[in-house]
């Protein structure tokens, strides 16, 4: 299975800290609305997906903490993940619409990250899974 990737990712809070279970469910919580949005969309380029959740950060009272939103995932090696190659990333310089197919018309599947982080408190959490 070496052709394929899996990309999930999740925060788990030891403890009680009330920030820290905070920023775990808003994390959560914005992933999901941030899915929502994405499927009300018929035409979206990974910059403004991007703006989108930066946006989302904010309104949950956090920072983005990536330099990604999320990333195109495909049968490797057909499609490679490469630095400088903003077109496979939720990322600001992808001019891109997300729903357009790939070279051989196939509907390309997209992992959503949202990464949330308090750098004062000095606290993060990471919410990752398959968006399409």
């Amino acid at each position: 299975m070496e052709e394929w990737e899996a990309d999930f990712g999740r925060t788990y809070v030891l403890g009680n800290d009330p920030l820290k279970h905070k920023l775990k469910n808003d994390i959560e919580q914005a992933w999901h609305e941030a899915k929502n949005w994405y499927n009300q969309q018929t035409k979206l380029t990974g910059a403004e997906f991007w703006h989108y959740i930066i946006e989302l950060a904010k309104q949950y009272g956090w920072e983005y903490g990536g330099q990604l939103g999320g990333h195109l995932i495909g049968h490797f090696p057909h499609e490679r993940l490469e630095p400088k190659n903003y077109g496979l990333y939720v990322h600001p310089e992808n001019p891109n619409d997300m729903f357009l197919p790939d070279v051989d018309g196939n509907k390309r599947e997209w992992i959503l990250e949202i990464h949330f982080i308090d750098r004062e408190k000095q606290i993060e959490g990471f919410f990752e899974q398959l968006l399409t």
